[in-house]
């Protein structure tokens, strides 16, 4: 695996001032595109597109520097379809212009290259196993939310609090299926994972039953799950547990992730400090 994303890597650098073709990372890893981004987001904790973003405008400032080649040559060089974009682009990484950067020698913002290195982790093990599911719906309330890496997301607890009883009570007769019980589902999750960036989040249950008109609708297909539990402090165990799930599962077992929603079912304690959670990941296993 380590050895995949290495060579990845390797053809990214190779390809900075050109066209970098997603289909080709997925052949050098030999796992999806979808699931490399993700993948490459959690281990690198900076999304694809950003470090590439970094990269190509890291080796742009040197040239910039050396002075060899007009500014308008290098941005054409690293992808930019004019003066005016590269400027912009180039003061936002570095905070300053490629004019002035030039003129004044200023020190610029370096990215340096990614390597994926062993480091020995997960010695305390995961609980998970893996269930094939036949399509079915989320029904219940859906909001636009902001995503949140540590400690309790605000918006996802103000959410949940404007959600009348009796709407919630209608909502929780409707699950009728694994995962039981109302669930906390993240949908349409941005490629890094940035916080702050928003996601579809819905405050529902799995079902087969129809859904009630003022209640929204989440058709799901057929597909295999990667599910997890924990129990630990909340939220802070669950945050941990998303984390672990990409960093250390995925890159030790033969499945990949694919498009879908996340869904979580947590028991918390009646003071609020603790949680037992579990937690559906869709995924797919990975054929050589």
């Amino acid at each position: 695996m380590l050895e995949r994303l290495n060579r990845a890597v390797d053809y990214i650098e190779r390809h900075l001032d050109q066209r970098i073709d997603g289909a080709e990372l997925a052949r050098i890893t030999l796992m999806s595109e979808y699931h490399f981004r993700r993948l490459f987001s959690a281990l690198a904790g900076i999304p694809l597109s950003e470090y590439i973003r970094r990269r190509r405008l890291t080796l742009a400032g040197a040239e910039v520097l050396a002075g060899k080649e007009t500014l308008l040559d290098i941005a054409v060089r690293y992808g930019y379809g004019s003066g005016e974009a590269f400027a912009r682009a180039f003061r936002a990484l570095h905070g300053v212009g490629p004019a002035e950067a030039r003129r004044t020698g200023a020190a610029l913002f370096s990215q340096p290259r990614i390597s994926f290195r062993l480091v020995v982790e997960g010695s305390s093990g995961m609980r998970y196993r893996i269930v094939e599911k036949e399509g079915f719906r989320i029904v219940g309330k859906k909001a636009r939310l902001p995503l949140v890496h540590e400690g309790m997301n605000p918006a996802i607890v103000a959410f949940v609090q404007s959600i009348d009883p009796e709407t919630r009570r209608r909502i929780e007769e409707l699950s009728d299926q694994e995962p039981r019980g109302i669930l906390n589902v993240s949908h349409g999750l941005a490629e890094g994972r940035a916080e702050g960036t928003e996601f579809d989040f819905y405050h529902g249950v799995v079902t087969g039953a129809p859904a009630p008109e003022d209640l929204d609708v989440l058709p799901v297909p057929a597909g295999t799950w990667a599910v997890f539990e924990i129990s630990g402090d909340f939220p802070l165990a669950i945050q941990y547990l998303w984390r672990d799930v990409f960093t250390q599962w995925f890159p030790s077992n033969p499945y990949q992730s694919r498009p879908g929603p996340e869904m979580l079912s947590a028991r918390i304690s009646p003071d609020g400090s603790k949680a037992d959670a579990e937690l559906w990941i869709p995924v797919e296993r990975i054929t050589d």
